[in-house]
Order: structure tokens, then sequence, then C-alpha cells
């Protein structure tokens, strides 16, 4: 079941990443989507390409690119 967090809540997306499988990272033009896959949840959060990298760089779980 996907869920959607948005832009004000990166830091509990980086709590979230402590329990989660992997994070996906999708690169589409002035958008980056992160996707993290927890055992319940598809969680997703939408940031600018220059934000992504610094949320990247802080999560706990393994960040696949594609």
């Amino acid at each position: 079941m996907p869920r959607e967090i948005s832009e004000n809540e990166t830091e509990r997306f980086i709590e979230l990443s402590k329990e989660a499988a992997e994070c996906r990272v999708k690169r589409t033009g002035e958008v980056v989507k992160l996707k993290l896959r927890t055992g319940r949840y598809l969680y997703t959060l939408k940031l600018r390409p220059g934000t992504a990298e610094e949320i990247v760089k802080k999560l706990s779980c393994p960040v696949i690119e594609g």
C-alpha cells in the first residue's frame, strides 16, 4: 500500500529508513522521487535534486539508483 510523505516531513522519512529494506531513487527532470520500502508500506517523497542528495546521504538503508 503506497503512502506519500510531504516535503516538510523529511525527518520522518529518515526515521522510517531505519526499518526499510531499501530506498529506490528515481530521477525525472526537475523532480527526484525517493521510494522507501518497508514491510507494510511503500513511502514516496518528491524533492528537488539538491535537497534529495542531502536526504540520500542520511538514509540508513541500502540505496538503489534507477
